[in-house]
């Protein structure tokens, strides 16, 4: 990689490496009295500290949004692209390895870049800190902050995936103190939380992974040697149940029925249960059948409004 003698308040500037750094007169490179660095990403590390102490001081004096302003500050986050890199190979373990892993790893990069840009616009170089010390927490956290919206299986509110955090780090702390797996009052009061709110983040954990149906049921369920096929988990999921719906119906049904005055309910017994024509049981009961069709009208409707409001 190149280093490049001469005056950077002029603009002259001299390469004196591999030509990734040179001199250019009317570009946004000169304006900015910066040398012209034309394969940013192939600059190595130790060149891009050397070489983003001189843009950054530079950066700070160009009016933002001018094209020497914007060829500063791109070519700062091209030539600080490995430090993303080098966060991002810390979570690939966390992309999986299939035949998306790829496209998982460019969407970490990505993030990572977000978090390299927020650091260069915040970035101060009179605080004498090095950039890389201030970059690497952002871009590490704008990563974290990728995987924590876009991993889980169901979208949960924010607070409880960073609830679910908590506890898992709580419950691995109070088991290795225990010997034994914690109960939901101690992680409450290692947490200072109350109950009601450890068992919420526990149950929306639950969201946070799913299994496919087509994965086998069991380990010995899948494909041995020559075998193509494994039993799937899909093949022991229940159906719906009609007779556990009926019997929920019933059982809100019930109190409803009681409360209904004895003529309603002989009247929806006569219908329902001997199956009468309306007819049948205006005759039975000295009544017309427009009665006791209004009749059954309203009380079907007043059961039925009980029924979806229980």
């Amino acid at each position: 990689m190149a280093t490049t003698a001469g005056n950077p308040a002029t603009g002259s500037f001299a390469p004196t490496g591999t030509g990734a750094v040179g001199a250019g007169t009317g570009s946004p490179a000169a304006a900015a009295g910066l040398p012209v660095i034309t394969r940013a990403h192939q600059v190595t590390p130790a060149d891009a500290r050397e070489l983003s102490t001189l843009f950054f001081a530079r950066l700070r004096t160009l009016p933002e949004g001018s094209a020497p302003y914007q060829y500063a500050r791109n070519t700062l986050i091209e030539m600080n692209m490995a430090l993303v890199q080098f966060a991002a190979r810390r979570f690939r373990s966390r992309t999986g390895s299939g035949a998306g892993a790829g496209a998982e790893m460019e969407d970490v990069v990505q993030a990572g870049t977000i978090g390299l840009i927020k650091a260069i616009d915040r970035f101060d170089p009179d605080r004498g800190v090095e950039f890389s010390t201030l970059a690497l927490p952002y871009i590490t956290g704008e990563i974290k902050r990728h995987f924590r919206d876009t991993t889980w299986a169901v979208r949960v509110p924010r607070r409880l995936q960073e609830l679910r955090l908590d506890l898992a780090k709580a419950r691995d702390e109070l088991s290795a103190t225990l010997g034994r797996a914690p109960t939901v009052k101690e992680m409450a009061t290692r947490l200072d939380l109350d109950e009601e709110s450890v068992v919420e983040g526990l149950v929306a954990a639950n969201g946070y992974s799913t299994e496919t149906l087509d994965a086998p049921l069991h380990a010995e369920d899948a494909p041995a040697p020559g075998r193509h096929h494994a039993r799937p988990l899909g093949d022991s999921a229940g159906e719906t149940d009609r007779a556990i719906e009926l019997f929920e119906d019933l059982h809100a049904l019930g109190p409803l029925l009681k409360e209904l005055p004895e003529r309603d309910r002989t009247i929806l017994y006569l219908r329902f249960g001997r199956e009468m024509t309306q007819a049948d049981i205006g005759a039975e009961l000295g009544l017309s059948q427009m009665q006791v069709s209004r009749i059954l009208t309203r009380v079907l409707t007043a059961l039925r409004t009980g029924m979806l409001a229980a």
